[in-house]
């Protein structure tokens, strides 16, 4: 009897193990976030200095719902130009802390990456699901703790969800197949996945016309209702980018133009390397075995005398997709291509059509589902060297220190701290944006609205902080703005042509720069600063209504710069000291 009992538990362990390491790293995950709360490291670069103050700042100004507002920032900007509140990540924002919705969805889009996984895998093999039940769920799990573009992760998560509803609806359409399409844009984002995903179905509606001698009516419908779930669920970005005449700085953006020898080289390497946005982390394990299973396969199928198999197997396919995609991305820095695509749809000058290299994280994992499916066709040897392949590539994520990758980066900076003995120079999330320093300097001046700009830090932590700012950081908005604000840096930018260029060629960052310093924002303790000089027209500031510059360099030619220091305030554990200056003048708008 107790042998049974055993021989059952290996049993059921051979059919679930995989339970343990996807519970076990949320938990894990969870645990350390939640212990650790606003104490963990959280990446910056396009999150903390973006996105999550921009959930702030609709926390704060109780905007998610609000028509025909302006929000606090870039001198006062529509509320349509930030993140929809039809949107299932939006929604956590709407519900929690700030903090607390962030680290719900870096949790929920592993959950949303493995049931996607899941249901694509049980559409394409439903005969052989429950024998490849293990590497489905592993492979789906390491899909989903890729540490993607955070304020997307749901979009990215989500995406073999679109793969499954969209075979689902050309094999047997239902009307619930089409609700679920149509809500599908809940989880997703418009002009990062949206509009590709459109364009694929439009090709894939072509292909199986052609292929099938007959129309798909089911996926021409489903063309229809995917855009039209689209517009709803971001019915803002659409008005404003569709119903607005304001020039936007999209209008001005200028884009590489490389040489055909340069574009091959970028085609090259984002095909191996991906993007920080994108970094599936490939390169070290799943690229590898692509490669070397790419080329066995397909020499197999020639000396067996079936060339065409090469046409019709899966993988090829997978890895022919992952090659396109990078091409587009590298032909977008190709300004022939660039410029007959804009001519053709002038709309949609500035979309940056080279975001096609967004879908080949989930592609190379789908290509590596592909070789393990079929090492568990060859035995049970070949089928546990499949479970350690899709540990090790687990592993591979967890252990990689890449930008997004919070969970290592606060584990590390925790552990150098208690073996160390003295804190990381790097802030964490509670640091960075220093809310009770913030709130002292407010009560200290009875701040009431007046309008401020950031030196030496990101303007997001004064947009965190309820503080309304004329600088910002936004990839879409006005470009008569965007020449206003410059009038206040044109010092700084004459004194640095790198910055200049930086500006004029992109201004998505509309930050007071330094005049000797490529860049002296960043998310540390220490200041990285050669010249302690301000080099601004304070005048320009003054006109749009500029009162305060909240400091955390001691500016050393305040005087001739035309400010006067209020006062000088420090954090209780000595991160942050902010100097608050005032212009010496009034604002126009105080006038």
């Amino acid at each position: 009897m107790k042998e049974l009992t055993q021989k059952k538990w290996f049993l059921w362990l051979t059919k679930y193990w995989f339970i343990f390491p996807i519970a076990g790293f949320l938990i894990f995950e969870g645990g350390i976030f939640f212990y650790f709360g606003e104490k963990s490291y959280i990446a910056v670069h396009d999150n903390m200095d973006l996105f999550i103050a921009q959930f702030r700042m609709l926390q704060n100004t109780n905007s998610f719902w609000k028509h025909g507002v302006d929000v606090p920032f870039l001198g006062g900007i529509s509320r349509d130009n930030l993140p929809s509140e039809l949107s299932l990540y939006s929604l956590l924002y709407m519900v929690f802390s700030t903090y607390t919705a962030y680290i719900l969805g870096l949790l929920i889009k592993v959950v949303i990456a493995i049931v996607s996984f899941k249901l694509l895998i049980q559409e394409l093999y439903p005969e052989k699901y429950a024998d490849y039940r293990p590497i489905v769920y592993m492979v789906g799990f390491v899909y989903g703790i890729l540490n993607l573009f955070p304020a997307y992760g749901f979009a990215f998560a989500s995406m073999p969800l679109a793969a499954y509803l969209l075979i689902r609806i050309y094999r047997k359409p239902s009307k619930l197949l089409y609700l679920a399409l149509f809500c599908y844009p809940l989880v997703s984002y418009f002009s990062y996945m949206g509009i590709f995903i459109l364009g694929y179905i439009v090709i894939a509606i072509i292909w199986l016309s052609i292929r099938d001698k007959k129309p798909t009516w089911a996926l021409m419908i489903a063309l229809v209702i995917l855009a039209i779930g689209y517009v709803v669920c971001e019915y803002r970005l659409f008005s404003q980018m569709l119903l607005s005449d304001e020039v936007t700085i999209r209008s001005s953006i200028v884009n590489a133009d490389l040489s055909v020898k340069e574009v091959l080289s970028e085609i090259a390497a984002v095909w191996k390397e991906g993007i920080f946005h994108a970094d599936g982390v490939h390169t070290k394990l799943v690229l590898p075995l692509c490669i070397v299973y790419f080329a066995t396969n397909n020499i197999r199928y020639l000396t067996k005398k079936q060339p065409k198999q090469i046409l019709h197997d899966r993988f090829n396919f997978v890895m022919l997709f992952i090659v396109f995609n990078s091409v587009v991305y590298g032909l977008y820095d190709f300004a022939p291509v660039r410029t007959l695509f804009e001519t053709l749809i002038p709309q949609l000058q500035g979309l940056q059509f080279n975001r096609t290299i967004f879908f080949n994280p989930f592609l190379w994992y789908a290509a590596l589902f592909l070789i393990l499916v079929r090492l568990y066709d060859m035995g049970i040897w070949q089928m546990w060297a499949a479970n350690i392949v899709v540990c090790l590539a687990v592993l591979v994520v967890i252990l990689t220190p890449t930008r997004y990758n919070d969970i290592y980066n606060t584990c590390y900076c925790r552990a150098y701290e208690y073996f160390h003995g003295t804190e990381v120079d790097a802030l964490d999330y509670e640091q960075f944006y220093a809310v009770d320093l913030f709130t002292e300097i407010k009560e200290k001046i009875d701040y009431h609205g007046e309008w401020a700009v950031a030196y030496g830090m990101h303007p997001a932590v004064l947009e965190y902080n309820d503080i309304a700012t004329l600088d910002g950081y936004l990839g879409f908005y006005s470009q008569q703005y965007k020449e206003d604000f410059r009038k206040v840096i044109t010092p700084a930018l004459e004194r640095m042509e790198e910055t200049r260029i930086y500006y004029d060629d992109w201004g998505a960052r509309a930050y007071l720069y330094s005049g000797t310093d490529p860049s002296i924002v960043n998310a540390s303790k220490t200041i990285y600063a050669t010249d302690h000089d301000i080099y601004i027209d304070a005048e320009s500031l003054g006109a749009l209504g500029g009162k305060y510059i909240f400091s955390r360099i001691n500016i050393s030619n305040a005087d001739e710069a035309g400010l006067v220091l209020v006062d000088s305030f420090t954090s209780a554990d000595e991160s942050y000291t902010i100097y608050l200056y005032e212009l010496k003048t009034k604002s126009r708008k105080e006038e």
